[in-house]
């Protein structure tokens, strides 16, 4: 089962860019909860580490409403919002729809609970409670809250995020906001100049996007089509808390949305194949024997005959080494009368080390 978005081949008058503080603080606390699938952002998950107690407590309390799928009520409401703005139209929402949106992660996705939309429905009850118990008793006290007194309940997810922002996460997008600016800017420019296509296709695969048949397409618990255009825009949000997700959303009211790692975020976090160059010239010199005959050839150009002794091995033992290190670039060969000699190429030696450091990123 998936989601299609059905797009023209230039959609770029139906594609906008937004960002949002409110869903990148929500996304961050799903990286709290779900470590290990966010290598790129181990830096945050340590500094963590030193949240107040009871803020680490309601943070875990909470659990089941971030740990896999995110609220579409925390999508972005409009371009350049604050924190506080974006809070505020969760305060002025009616607590009806707050309550449903807030608990919907908890059994929407459950087969039993497919297609119902009452909170009061008992199989809806059932089915969110033994989910948010899932992560323990704290977690299902929350949603019983939430089912019971939904005020109170949107008084206190309300809390923990303004707290959690004004601890920690307020100083966090100040410092990646500069970031995420230039990435919506990229991203803008790239769909006015016909580029929405190649943007998506650099968020395989998480969706799945064929520009001949006009879709984008994310797998999905359940099936559902929607074609974007004037009256149901779709709304691109770069995020550096996403990796390694592409989240996105296809019910209303709330935008129909993508949410995708930042270039940057995505690049530190791609398997990185080292150069093949790189990796013959670091083999060819990891043996002890090589680095001998190396050693040896850096003096004055040298034959087979001439190093197996030297070396301690047979002249077909040694050609192979020999073989290895010519394959790596780091020798030359040139003939002199019967003999073939064997000379060292400094420059390609010299080039291993910056191409190593290079690779490695410093």
């Amino acid at each position: 089962m998936a989601i299609r978005f059905h797009l023209e081949d230039d959609p770029g008058g139906d594609v906008g860019v937004a960002l949002s503080p409110l869903c990148e603080a929500v996304l961050s606390l799903h990286v709290l909860i779900k470590p290990k699938y966010h290598p790129v952002q181990h830096p945050w998950i340590r500094a963590m580490r030193t949240l107040p107690p009871a803020l680490k407590r309601e943070v875990r309390a909470f659990t089941p409403f971030y740990v896999d799928a995110i609220p579409d009520v925390f999508l972005p409401h409009g371009e350049g919002t604050s924190f506080e703005d974006e809070l505020r139209v969760l305060e002025e929402l009616p607590v009806a729809t707050f309550a449903y949106e807030l608990a919907r992660p908890l059994f929407h996705y459950s087969y039993a609970a497919s297609g119902r939309t009452d909170l009061a429905d008992p199989v809806v009850r059932e089915r969110s409670l033994y989910f948010a118990g899932f992560y323990g008793a704290d977690c299902r006290e929350v949603a019983v809250q939430l089912l019971d007194d939904a005020e109170r309940a949107r008084e206190r997810a309300l809390g923990l995020l303004r707290r959690y922002w004004e601890t920690a996460f307020g100083e966090e997008w100040e410092r990646i906001r500069p970031q995420l600016v230039a990435e919506a800017h990229d991203a803008r420019a790239r769909v006015a100049d016909g580029g929405f296509w190649g943007l998506m296709e650099e968020l395989r695969p998480e969706l799945r996007v064929d520009r001949g048949a006009g879709t984008v397409v994310r797998a999905s618990p359940h099936e559902h089509d929607v074609r974007i255009g004037p009256d149901a825009p779709l709304v691109l949000v770069p995020s550096l808390y996403s990796f390694p997700h592409a989240r996105v959303n296809c019910d209303g009211p709330w935008p129909l949305a993508i949410v995708y790692p930042a270039r940057e975020v995505a690049r530190q976090g791609r398997l990185q194949q080292a150069p093949e160059a790189l990796v013959r010239g670091l083999r060819a010199v990891s043996d002890p024997t090589r680095l001998r005959a190396l050693r040896l050839i850096a003096a004055r150009p040298r034959s087979t005959e001439e190093l197996a002794p030297l070396v301690g091995l047979t002249e077909a033992g040694l050609s192979k080494h020999l073989r290895q290190l010519a394959v790596a670039g780091l020798v030359v060969t040139r003939r002199d009368g019967y003999y073939v000699l064997y000379d060292l190429d400094r420059e390609r030696l010299a080039e291993l080390g910056p191409e190593l450091l290079g690779f490695i990123g410093r």
